[in-house]
């Protein structure tokens, strides 16, 4: 009866050492597991459903079944649509990145298509979407500029001009405030001459926007302050020349009348052909 006993505990540790390495080298010593197939939906049904659960706002089931249809039909008629729905759907649910990442895949695969415009439309507002304060890194401005910029020249007739035009001059705007706020630190802190760049900076690249009326007045303040007198009264005389009745321009003119000088452009200065060229 002893043995019996031995010989039972010995057997039943012999299979649970073979069961142990079976799970770990992946060999099932007790027959193939067994594979569920995915179930295969045509793809105008996954397709339909994807929709209405749009309509529903069940948004991440849609992108699911979009998901699915891709998979399972990949180079079916409703593959395009699946991209286009997909992009669209991670954009309503403020997944900005993913926006962008399906925008340029469904680019890539189809750049001739009339949804190009719309596509654009979609990464450029993710972009836009993520904009941060002018403290902070502006490449998500920039590439909201560049991506509205190329729905602009390349599609002049689209309906999404009118707003991509709007959003390329916030953007140009954010850009331009993130400009003024490096200057006035170098301002602030005395290094005169790269205070001078960035706002010379705002002033030829940025002449639309918010910014350009106190650039001018910085740039006024900052020559001063080098003791570069000509180049003060050019940017005040600009300053008066298109913005007359802004506060900006009566304190540069309050900057040069207390060293008794007064606004003078300096004709062939690089400030005067530049607002010029504007």
């Amino acid at each position: 009866m002893k043995v019996s006993v031995l010989r039972a505990v010995r057997l039943c540790a012999v299979l649970v050492l073979a069961a142990s390495l079976s799970a770990c080298s992946g060999f099932n010593l007790f027959g193939p597991t067994k594979i569920v197939e995915e179930e295969i939906i045509p793809p105008e049904v996954l397709y339909q459903t994807a929709l209405d659960d749009m309509d529903r706002q069940y948004f991440q089931a849609a992108l699911d079944g979009l998901a699915k249809l891709e998979r399972q039909h990949p180079y079916s008629e409703y593959a395009e649509k699946a991209k286009l729905m997909t992009t669209y759907a991670n954009f309503r649910i403020g997944r900005y990145e993913d926006t962008v990442l399906a925008a340029d895949r469904y680019l890539a695969l189809y750049p001739s298509s009339p949804e190009v415009p719309y596509i654009l439309y979609l990464k450029g507002n993710s972009y836009f979407a993520q904009i941060k304060d002018i403290t902070r890194d502006q490449q998500l401005a920039q590439d909201s500029l560049d991506t509205f910029r190329l729905l602009v020249s390349t599609y002049p007739d689209s309906e999404y001009v009118s707003e991509a035009q709007e959003n390329i001059r916030l953007a140009n705007d954010q850009l331009a405030g993130k400009e003024m706020s490096v200057g006035r630190y170098y301002l602030g802190n005395g290094q005169y001459t790269a205070a001078i760049n960035r706002f010379r900076t705002v002033v030829e690249d940025f002449q639309t926007s918010s910014h350009i009326e106190e650039a001018l007045y910085r740039l006024t303040e900052a020559y001063l302050k080098l003791g570069l007198v000509a180049e003060a009264q050019s940017a005040a005389a600009v300053l008066g020349l298109n913005y007359s009745s802004s506060e900006w321009y009566e304190k540069s003119y309050a900057l040069l009348q207390q060293q008794g000088l007064v606004p003078q452009p300096i004709q062939g200065n690089w400030l005067t052909e530049s607002t010029q060229a504007a």
